[in-house]
């Protein structure tokens, strides 16, 4: 935890000009790029000694206000800010007391939810991007990564599909924004769970055979889960935009309920329609087509 600590505020420190934060800029060349850390403990409050330790790791005592000034010192946004927060909590004993581990059953009542949206994909997932349940839909939707994990021999994983399966650049139209998110936000949840075993086996199987994977995630890159839209290319219906909103389970920690919504009358909700009467007849196209511009296969 002190090395991610550390990463996180060498790097942050290393993107803000003395311009940026206010200073002045005299002549001559600067050793270091972005700010020094005396120049963050002087723009912070605190002193140059104190700050250095909390860069080595050392986040005993460290006061929410402390932590407010030098998340404004170094420009964090709100997702940093949390990320910092939540790796100086866990680096304190009460901290480590209050760690939960992430519930890997979903509750009947959240899989009776999903059974009941037949026209909705939606999926439950962790932290670490496992696919815990799906809504009928949904689980279509993802049928690549269902059958990457099935040839695999483990459970299904966004992020393993993601960077591990050729078929992932086809099916992710935007693949390279799809993997930068997914090692922001696993970089996000390695802060609020560092004692997470199966999230640091997943962090190195990645980087040791991901060079993509690898180089994202030394950019110590930290986002939210905001709403938006993804596409996605389809082995059967073709392309899709759907629009998404990640909603956390209250009482399922590290949970996360993701749903897709196509628009109104449009080529993609004409897509997950037919997706989804494949689906109820559950049967399967013998061949894999795109759709017309006029709805069929």
């Amino acid at each position: 935890m002190s090395n991610e600590l550390r990463e996180l505020l060498a790097s942050r420190r290393a993107k803000i000009s003395p311009e940026q934060a206010g200073l002045p800029r005299y002549g001559g060349q600067r050793r270091v790029p972005g700010l020094r850390r005396e120049e963050v403990a002087s723009l912070s409050g605190v002193s140059a000694e104190w700050y250095a330790k909390l860069e080595r790791g050392t986040a005993t005592g460290v006061s929410d206000s402390v932590l407010d000034a030098i998340a404004r010192t170094l420009q964090l946004d709100e997702a940093e800010r949390t990320h910092l927060f939540d790796l100086v909590r866990a680096s304190t004993p009460a901290g480590r007391s209050r760690r939960r581990t992430t519930p890997q059953r979903v509750r009947p009542g959240v899989k009776q939810l999903l059974d009941a949206m037949r026209d909705i994909p939606a999926l439950v997932q962790n932290e670490r991007f496992d696919l815990l349940a799906a809504s009928p839909l949904g689980r279509a939707l993802y049928t690549d990564i269902y059958a990457f994990a099935d040839t695999a021999g483990q459970p299904p994983n966004l992020a393993r599909f993601a960077f591990l399966d050729p078929r992932a650049h086809e099916f992710y139209p935007d693949w390279d924004r799809v993997a930068s998110d997914a090692v922001a936000l696993l970089r996000a949840a390695a802060g609020r769970s560092p004692d997470d075993r199966a999230l640091s086996d997943l962090v190195g199987e990645l980087t040791t055979r991901s060079d993509r994977f690898s180089a994202l995630w030394a950019s110590y890159t930290i986002r939210a889960y905001p709403p938006g839209t993804k596409r996605f290319h389809h082995r059967d219906v073709g392309d899709l935009e759907l629009a998404y909103e990640a909603m956390a389970l209250t009482f399922d920690p590290g949970q996360v309920l993701v749903t897709y919504t196509a628009e109104p009358d449009s080529p993609s909700q004409q897509a997950l329609t037919i997706l989804a009467s494949w689906t109820a007849s559950e049967s399967r196209p013998v061949t894999t087509g795109t759709l017309d511009e006029g709805g069929s296969a």
